[in-house]
């Protein structure tokens, strides 16, 4: 999706972003635009990101009984993130840039859009049990899909006229209920982030032009099962080609609307 953008020569006044999404939008914030893609593109093939999640059970158990709260260290994410945005600072960015974490202390949804970048985006990331909590000035925060998934209406709060919603699929899929222990939890996160998904949309004013880029074909249907693969990235180059296919064609369809 950020490909086909940088192609169709649209350019960000201001990038917000969660979780993954804070990561890659780090990325477009504060590098020259010609770069981002092929630089995502590395860091997201790199050892260190492609390891990330691929330890087996045992290591994973073991990563459990060492840190108490996570089956993974976050340490491989840290360095992939870090050889792209080195010690900048998201004030100094080129773009402005803010992205969402879930505040523990005060359970409370928290903007950063000062200080270290990588800092922000890890904890951004921080999946709950997947990844521990990362402590910036004192404070623990978990993955800001908790609070604000997809940060349409923070967009629209801070002055955008014009969106372009990058999302990874499945929300307008149907959900059914929890059959298994497993998946209580991934069913009430998806109806959370969904619902505040779907508010913030309906919510746009008349004026604001909203842009939700396609992700080039059905994803995997929402299944406990298969999320809790999570560890397997071998659809994800077909994904990113088939939502870069999708999105360049869009863009041209609408480009004379929105250049």
């Amino acid at each position: 999706m950020l490909r086909a953008l940088v192609e169709a020569d649209i350019r960000p006044d201001l990038v917000l972003g969660t979780s993954v999404g804070a990561l890659n939008g780090a990325v477009l914030a504060a590098l020259p635009p010609g770069e981002v893609a092929d630089r995502l593109d590395a860091m997201w093939d790199s050892p260190d990101a492609r390891g990330l999640f691929a330890a087996g059970t045992v290591a994973r158990l073991r990563e459990f009984a060492r840190s108490g709260v996570a089956a993974h260290t976050s340490a491989p994410l840290r360095r992939a993130v870090t050889a792209v945005l080195g010690d900048r600072l998201i004030e100094d960015m080129p773009v402005p840039f803010a992205c969402c974490a879930a505040g523990v202390e005060d359970a409370a949804e928290h903007w950063f859009d000062r200080g270290p970048a990588v800092d922000a985006v890890l904890a951004s990331a921080a999946v709950p049990g997947l990844l521990p909590p990362v402590v910036v000035d004192g404070r623990h925060y978990l993955d800001g899909g908790l609070v604000n998934s997809i940060p349409l209406g923070a967009a629209v709060e801070r002055g955008a006229t014009r969106v372009f919603v990058l999302q990874v699929g499945r929300i307008d899929q149907p959900l059914r209920p929890p059959r298994r222990p497993w998946e209580v939890a991934m069913v009430a996160f998806e109806i959370a982030r969904r619902h505040r998904y779907a508010r913030d949309l309906a919510a746009v004013p008349a004026d604001v032009e909203v842009h939700v880029l396609p992700t080039g074909g059905s994803p995997p249907r929402w299944d406990s099962r298969a999320a809790l693969r999570y560890g397997d990235v071998s659809a994800s180059r077909a994904r990113t080609d088939a939502a870069y296919r999708a999105s360049a064609e869009y863009l041209s369809d609408v480009t004379g609307g929105v250049r």
